[in-house]
């Protein structure tokens, strides 16, 4: 991006669990870690966007049981020097961008920051580009700058901004009348008619200095808890850990509420990109490739009689006949179906099953750690078998557990098996048998990822019959 001026600072916030996408994505594993709309994650093809000259490594804050999601992910592109913001709870977007900014602040006070939302589509990247270009010279005039999308239809789901008059010397940038929140169907309709309002993206761009004295002026009961927090800081690898304390007493709060809507510096930068918040299933029908029946089937997917349909299936074969406007979604351990027009109500499915404490409204049958992942393969009375896979180099925790004892097969690779005071080289077609209380480590020494099944047995197997001892990831 040569012709931005200089380096810019690309800050990715990534703490949505993204539920109104459920049954793919949930706390645990959410959105914008899918491949969604293109072969990369959602972050991913965020990170994209800021790749190249006249842009610095990108900052991502991030729930802290996601952070090796997001390096990995980040190591996959290729990128060199994240840093990578762990928040200790979720206090919404204005205390995470001000902890970014102070932490750019510390090296580099006038840094443009330019923050985005880890699970947004833009389909025109050279006019996202041409559009930063603007924002950048308005943000280095000491102004918080956003983007205004065109409209294309009196959206519900999104706020908008209402443009003004152009901002002497300051190119494509606007000044703002007023934001307007999420509207009912009949103001949405005449927000669009009136051609002055654009749909309100959530990307912001500032220096670090300007949106701190914005946010010390205008809010000032962030500043000091996200101060606290930032000082108090530990680095962990190549993670941020804020301090618990000091960022829970935060107020939870959004920019848009703690300086967009107050600031009297608020400028837009019109635009029209293919953007879309990936919100709902119904988003991704628009966004998807169609059959000549305006259906987008993605996986193990019959069709016969269906028309304008979603369907969707990471698992067993699924076949939708007669069906119109339909979403029909399949995962390893549950379905959804509904129509397209009730895209908004999967949430209040999600809000029923953690009511009745269900695993699958927040964690998915394969579970990444680290270290890999593990994926229950039959559960039943007092045993468990499931399918444990370590990448190369990567080893467990040294732990045990006062509940269980463990069978271990090795069908792919080899194990170097800590046991109490053994260690063990466990190849391919070779078992293992830890007794109940035993202390262990399972470690991947080879170049090929280690496969293996376990087969637990005991009164109770739940992941929290966990004594970690030692651990390579700093979990407790």
């Amino acid at each position: 991006m040569s012709a931005v001026q200089s380096t810019i600072v690309p800050v990715i916030l990534s703490g949505g669990s993204g539920t109104r996408l459920w049954p793919v994505s949930r706390e645990s594993f959410p959105k914008q870690f899918w491949p969604l709309i293109s072969e990369r994650t959602m972050i991913q093809d965020t990170a994209v966007r800021a790749i190249g000259e006249g842009f610095a490594a990108p900052v991502v804050v991030c729930n802290q049981e996601h952070r090796f999601l997001v390096a990995e992910q980040m190591r996959a592109l290729g990128i060199q020097g994240t840093r990578i913001v762990l928040e200790p709870v979720g206090r919404n977007s204005a205390p995470a961008i001000l902890a970014a900014a102070l932490l750019v602040a510390e090296t580099d006070p006038d840094a443009v920051l330019w923050m985005m939302a880890a699970d947004h589509a833009i389909a025109d990247l050279p006019a996202l580009h041409r559009a930063l270009e603007a924002a950048c010279a308005a943000a280095r005039a000491g102004r918080i700058v956003t983007f205004g999308m065109k409209p294309t239809a009196p959206e519900t789901g999104y706020g908008y901004i209402e443009a003004g008059a152009a901002i002497p010397g300051l190119g494509a940038a606007q000044e703002v009348t007023r934001f307007v929140e999420k509207p009912d169907a009949a103001t949405a309709a005449h927000l669009v008619a009136s051609g002055t309002h654009l749909w309100n993206s959530g990307m912001f761009v500032f220096t670090a200095r300007t949106l701190i004295a914005e946010m010390d002026a205008l809010t000032p009961e962030v500043g000091g808890p996200v101060r606290a927090a930032l000082a108090a800081r530990k680095q962990d690898l190549d993670f941020i850990r804020l301090d618990p304390e000091a960022f829970a007493a935060c107020p939870s709060i959004s920019l848009d509420y703690a300086v967009a809507e107050k600031t009297t510096r608020a400028a837009v930068v019109p635009t029209d990109i293919g953007w879309t918040d990936v919100g709902s299933w119904g988003a991704l029908w628009d966004l998807g490739a169609k059959d000549s029946a305006g259906n987008v089937a993605l996986g193990d997917v019959l069709l016969e009689g269906a028309t304008d349909c979603y369907v969707r299936s990471d698992g067993i074969v699924t076949a939708v006949v007669g069906l119109s406007d339909a979403v029909v979604v399949v995962t390893e351990d549950a379905v959804l179906a509904m129509h397209r027009d009730r895209a908004q109500d999967v949430k209040k499915v999600v809000d029923r099953l953690k009511a009745a404490k269900r695993h699958q409204a927040v964690t998915h049958n394969r579970v990444y750690r680290p270290w890999g992942f593990y994926e229950s393969l039959i559960q039943g009375d007092r045993f468990q078998v499931k399918r444990i896979v370590v990448t190369p180099g990567q080893k467990l925790s040294l732990q045990k557990h006062f509940h269980r004892a463990e069978h271990w097969v090795v069908v792919n690779g080899s194990a170097l098996v800590t046991r109490d005071a053994e260690t063990l080289l466990v190849r391919e077609n070779e078992s293992l048998y830890l007794p109940l209380g035993c202390v262990h480590r399972l470690e991947n020494p080879g170049r090929i990822p280690l496969t293996l099944i376990e087969v637990q047995s005991g009164a109770y197997l739940g992941e929290d019959d966990i004594v970690r001892l030692e651990d390579t990831y700093g979990r407790s």
